[in-house]
Formats: structure tokens, sequence, C-alpha cells
């Protein structure tokens, strides 16, 4: 957490500027669940960092209660603005086969519902609708690479709702970064 800690500082300066009393006791619950919410950013911040980390510790260092961590915890994850997950770092469990997937929707389908039908699939990790030569881009990761050819075959090769697609096998991983990318400042 000491990489967090200097952020921390600064968004409590800011988060207790921003947010007075009134603020505070003013708001709808709904809006303390709010990821724009200064104290909630601040929250995220820090468990990403180590998400492990207990509410008396992120509470002592934001000088509010436990009780303000644990409930703002529960409304955000209520929301669905928060999820517990535990993310393996495919490099580190050295996976047989993996790729991105470059995919080209096929005509009258639309890039949502191909992404449901494959993103049902355990070893669809990432999915995302991008603009560009693809329509969407995907990760998958297998533990043989029979497992990854067979999911090829089945699930996209020869689809109607699939018009192209290009396999992307990675070569060597240099970076790979699990935490959210958005910059809440």
């Amino acid at each position: 957490m000491a990489g967090v800690n200097k952020t921390v500082d600064e968004s409590i300066g800011r988060a207790a500027s921003e947010d007075s009393l009134d603020d505070v006791i003013g708001r709808k619950p709904g809006q303390l669940a709010s990821t724009d919410d200064s104290l909630n950013r601040v929250i995220i911040r820090m468990l990403q960092e180590d998400g492990r980390t207990p509410f008396k510790a992120i509470a002592a260092a934001l000088n509010v209660s436990e009780g303000t961590i644990r409930n703002r915890f529960n409304r955000m994850k209520e929301a669905g603005h928060l999820r517990v997950v535990a993310l393996a770092d495919p490099a580190a469990i050295n996976y047989r086969a993996d790729a991105m997937l470059g995919i080209k929707v096929g005509p009258d389908h639309t890039p949502e519902r191909v992404a449901k039908r494959l993103g049902r699939h355990s070893a669809v990790v990432y999915m995302l609708w991008v603009s560009g030569r693809y329509d969407l881009l995907a990760e998958v990761v297998f533990d043989t690479r029979r497992a990854f050819l067979d999911f090829l075959k089945e699930h996209c090769y020869g689809r109607d709702d699939i018009a192209d697609i290009e396999v992307m096998t990675g070569l060597e991983m240099y970076k790979n970064q699990f935490l959210l990318k958005r910059d809440f400042d």
C-alpha cells in the first residue's frame, strides 16, 4: 500500500474539502454507492492496491469510521459498481494456449449478441466492443492447445454471426496489469 499512500493522502484532503457534512447528510442512499463520490474513489483505489485490506485499516487511513467504509463498500457492491474477485495472472499459471481474437461480426448480427454467446465460455476472460478493424476483441486462455483448437472450431469458424476472425497468439508477455485502468481524478 506504500505506493497508494501519497495518492490517499492527497485524496483525503480533496475528499474532506469536497464533501462537507451538510453535503453528506443531504445525500440520497444511491449517491453513497456512486463511483463519482470522492470517498468511494479513494476506497476503490486502496482496494485495487490490495483487495484484502481490512475495513479497519482503510478507515484509519481515511480518518473515518470502520462502519462508514463497510457501508460504502456494501452499497457499491449491491449497486453493481464493485465486485470482489480473485484474479489469476495467466503468466504465472502458465497456460498452454492463450490468444487475442479480433472478430468481425457477420451481417445481420450485433457485437453484443456475439459477445454474449462467446462470453458464456469460461475460457473467454476478456471481451470488448471496439472501433476500427474489428468489432470485438476477445482474450482466451486454455490449459491445452487441443482445447484452444476445439474452441475455435466449435464456436468461431463456420458461424454465421462471425464474418472473420484473426487469431493472435501471445509470444511473450511484457506487461499484464489487472488493476482498473480508469483514473478517477
